[in-house]
């Protein structure tokens, strides 16, 4: 069984497709391959532009797979919910078409994945991290955002063969303990799996190890990331949103940070988990010059502690 380090646009960033100072998606994906990676997401939607001719011959130009799609958008609002499944249909239709890595040996669903992730809501932004303070949706909301990220699943499945894995992130109505396990519950392992993320799973006060054992058999599709202790423990203590943590290097290179990552690998092993992992770094877009640098560093150390 494999373990394929893939890459994601957030490392040079990219994280509001609105944001002035995103850098072209080719130097991304052209960065990427520089980096040593083989495999990427394709980021937030409305970044990479839905044109498949164009993508699909700037990631072979750079010897690239698609590994993923992400809807990264308020989940809760019944208003926003014709919006999700457009991008279902956009962000499914268009990956399926992009070139694919091959399926490893071990892994339950072939790639490239939708990835659902919350998003969207102040009060929960400034209380990323803080399970004690954040508030909760009320029931009626919690169903709601269920009854959506089912309905996801069930078209991305159906129509396009796409798995969904829902993504518990800083900030969002999926973040703590109490949801990630609630989630589990109300989204059977037949219409969805799960996409934890080692340095969400820290910053939301979780240990990534134990999370990992408690859902290996959810666990369809993982993202990597580490923290710097020192501006972790700095933004703890302000009322920060969390990409605003992050443009102040709350993230770093993988290996550079607090994360265990030789326990990880032994950890991964033992649950026989087998495909792709994705490494996260998110900064502001501001430092985009040390974006190579540092995906670089991250890939080069994971392969120095037995990742592909």
């Amino acid at each position: 069984m494999s373990m394929k380090i893939s890459g994601a646009p957030c490392c040079w960033g990219v994280d509001n497709p609105k944001n002035p100072y995103l850098p072209p998606w080719e130097r991304v994906l052209k960065e990427a391959s520089e980096a040593g990676y083989s495999g990427m997401e394709l980021g937030p939607y409305g970044y990479i532009p839905m044109e498949l001719e164009k993508v699909a011959g700037v990631l072979a130009e750079n010897k690239l797979n698609i590994i993923a799609g992400t809807i990264f958008d308020d989940l809760v609002s019944e208003e926003n919910f014709q919006n999700l499944i457009g991008q279902t249909h956009d962000i499914c239709g268009m990956v399926t078409k992009l070139p694919q890595p091959p399926q490893e040996e071990g892994q339950r669903f072939k790639t490239p994945y939708l990835v659902v992730i919350d998003w969207g809501h102040d009060g929960r932004d400034y209380a990323a991290g803080h399970p004690d303070r954040a508030p909760r949706l009320n029931k009626e909301a919690w169903n709601r955002m269920m009854d959506h990220i089912r309905a996801i699943a069930k078209l991305a499945w159906e129509t396009y063969g796409v798995r969904t894995v829902v993504h518990p992130h800083a900030g969002g109505y999926i973040e703590f303990a109490d949801e990630i396990d609630q989630v589990a519950k109300d989204i059977p392992q037949e219409v969805a799996g799960l996409c934890l993320d080692t340095g969400h799973l820290y910053y939301s006060k979780m240990d990534p190890i134990e999370w990992l054992l408690k859902y290996k058999d959810r666990i369809d599709y993982l993202h990597f990331k580490d923290i710097d202790r020192k501006v972790y423990d700095e933004v703890m203590n302000e009322k920060i949103r969390f990409f605003d943590a992050c443009a102040k290097g709350v993230m770093c290179p993988i290996g550079k940070g607090v994360l265990p990552y030789e326990d990880i690998h032994r950890t991964l092993q033992e649950m026989g988990y087998a495909g792709y992992i994705t490494v996260e770094q998110e900064r502001d877009p501001r430092n985009v010059e040390t974006s190579l640098r540092d995906v670089k560093a991250s890939r080069d150390y994971l392969a120095s502690v037995g990742f592909d």
